[in-house]
């Protein structure tokens, strides 16, 4: 029996569909396919146009604190701040690939053992955050963050790198960049910097809405001088040689001085005149008490010689009481050795104390 031929075309017919699963391995392909093509388009994009918003200004806008930015490229800035920038957050910028692979090792050993969380981010790492990420995030926004440090890396440059970095990073509450952040605290763009002035800048970047650049104290004042410190030793050893490797650097400039004062927060409400001297109160004094008329004594009063207040056994006595005293408030004692920890132990019983005296230690 002779086979009857199709009246339909060949390239109408329908083909047999394959799996499902080939279908959907295929869909998968094409979205990791075009987030790579737009993220790759999107950091070049970002090599010759300025990130007009980050994630971290849209949050600031959203709570009402505003973003304040002013945009300065590095043939205008000062070197002094590229080079505090490198003594503070990442020495090696000019040598490594975009991790610090030792700095990376050293804070999970730190983090392994507990305390205060520290991160070991290069510069290029922010940079990668501050432009295309968010703040915080977990593992997740690291895995991303390394995607598009690779990036940038490999399609930027150092210049590049340190350039959208220090237009990026938070230097104040609704404050960005080096520039905005040298017009608030000093009164001037950061074309012209001291030493001193982008020390305390890049003092403030790791939490920049609770350090001020203006007469710091504590931890951040004692930084700001380390960094004022390093920024020597990058000058020194050529540690920013790889920032102007392709274009010129600027001349240093001294910083100008501030003709208007810069009005600190609350100075309305002080006065140059002092307050008057407080008015005491009189009060009229009870009159002296008359001693009573004793009769003398009959007997001489035999006088006792008073212990020496340096012996050792009173000596011993006052760190005694004294440690009972820092052990009862709940204080950190410290041990001391001059009589011998066991002699202190079985007076105050089992749990150790420290009593103090010249060869104490903490």
């Amino acid at each position: 029996m002779a086979r009857r031929s199709s009246s339909i075309p060949a390239y109408k017919r329908s083909r047999p569909r394959s799996g499902g699963g080939r279908s959907v391995l295929g869909w998968i392909g094409r979205i990791i396919l075009g987030v790579i093509l737009f993220t790759v388009l999107w950091v070049v994009i970002y090599r010759f146009v300025p990130p007009p918003i980050t994630a971290t200004m849209l949050a600031d806008i959203a709570a009402g604190r505003g973003a304040t930015r002013d945009w300065m490229s590095l043939d205008e800035m000062d070197r002094d701040m590229v080079r505090a920038a490198i003594g503070a957050e990442d020495s090696k910028f000019c040598s490594h690939n975009g991790f610090d692979i030792e700095a990376i090792e050293d804070a999970m050993k730190r983090n392994a053992s507990g305390g205060r969380i520290r991160g070991g981010s290069t510069i290029s790492q922010q940079t990668a955050k501050n432009a295309f990420l968010w703040q915080g995030g977990g593992y997740p926004r690291k895995a991303a963050e390394a995607y598009f440090t690779f990036l940038i890396e490999h399609l930027w440059g150092k210049r590049r790198i340190m350039e959208v970095y220090l237009n990026l990073a938070e230097t104040g509450i609704g404050t960005y960049g080096a520039n905005a952040g040298s017009m608030r605290y000093f009164g001037h763009d950061a074309s012209a910097m001291s030493p001193n002035e982008a020390a305390r800048i890049a003092a403030i970047l790791p939490l920049p809405k609770k350090r001020g650049a203006v007469a710091p104290k504590g931890f951040t004042r004692r930084y700001g001088n380390t960094i004022t410190a390093r920024v020597g030793q990058v000058r020194r050893d050529g540690l920013d040689a790889c920032v102007y490797k392709s274009g010129a650097a600027p001349a240093d400039k001294a910083p100008p001085k501030v003709s208007k004062p810069r009005v600190d927060p609350g100075a309305e409400y002080e006065t140059a005149n002092p307050p008057p001297p407080p008015v005491e109160p009189t009060v009229d004094e009870p009159p002296a008490a008359v001693a009573p008329n004793r009769p003398s004594r009959s007997r001489p009063i035999r006088w006792r010689r008073r212990p020496c207040r340096k012996s050792p056994r009173r000596r011993l006595l006052r760190q005694l009481r004294k440690a009972r005293r820092r052990r009862n408030s709940g204080e950190r004692p410290f041990y001391a050795t001059s009589r011998g920890t066991g002699w202190f132990r079985k007076q105050l019983g089992s749990r150790p104390f420290f009593a103090g005296g010249r060869h104490g230690y903490a």
